[in-house]
């Protein structure tokens, strides 16, 4: 695109951008993700009132890559005022709720779980986060019923190690969850990056 580079923006400020004029963003200082909100919205097809990406499913628009062109939808001609959001500040204590299957596990597993720190592994996604540290011991090892499940609930494989399961996650699944993590702590986990560590109070 050609234009002139707009100069550094202060995080959180909206601003008013002439048209042709570009923005580029550069790795965040702190945290995983940048977020870029635009008045009036993107002009997207929605799938199932949705205009994101399910990365497990392939529903939604397609993830963006470089060289795309999306259309603005229609919004207010005013300039905008300029107003700052405040950046809240970010710990990396987590607040859960144990179970529903606690019951599944050595009676000092949710100890371990709450007591432990655990480091955000390279393989995790916005399916789930994966997470190293101690194994959370089973005291049953046959086969779960698929059961339904939802983002902030804290799977246990057979390997002990847990997933905590993000906004992507599948809407059933077959490892016991020891542990739901309460919604604002997933504002947390969407922006931990691999090598972070994270502890869970109950």
């Amino acid at each position: 695109m050609a234009g002139a580079v707009c100069p550094g923006l202060g995080w959180g400020v909206a601003t008013t951008i002439a048209p042709g004029a570009v923005v580029r963003f550069g790795a965040p200082s702190a945290c995983l993700r940048s977020y870029l909100a635009v008045r009036g919205g993107l002009d997207v097809t929605a799938e199932l009132n949705s205009c994101s990406t399910d990365t497990m499913s392939g529903l939604g628009p397609p993830p963006l890559r470089s060289g795309d062109r999306l259309s603005i939808g229609g919004a207010p001609q005013s300039e905008v005022s300029g107003a700052v959001a405040h950046s809240r500040r970010l710990t990396h204590r987590l607040r859960l709720v144990i179970g529903p299957r606690d019951d599944w596990f050595d009676p000092h597993a949710v100890d371990t779980l709450t007591s432990a720190a655990w480091t955000v592994r390279a393989d995790s996604n916005r399916i789930g986060l994966r997470l190293d540290g101690p194994r959370l011991e089973r005291v049953r090892t046959d086969e779960l019923a698929s059961e339904p499940t939802v983002p902030g609930a804290l799977q246990v494989p057979p390997d002990g190690r847990p997933i905590l399961l993000g906004p992507d996650a599948p809407v059933t699944g077959g490892y016991p969850v020891i542990a739901v993590v309460r919604r604002p702590g997933m504002d947390v986990a969407g922006q931990l990056r691999p090598g972070d560590v994270i502890w869970f109070s109950p």
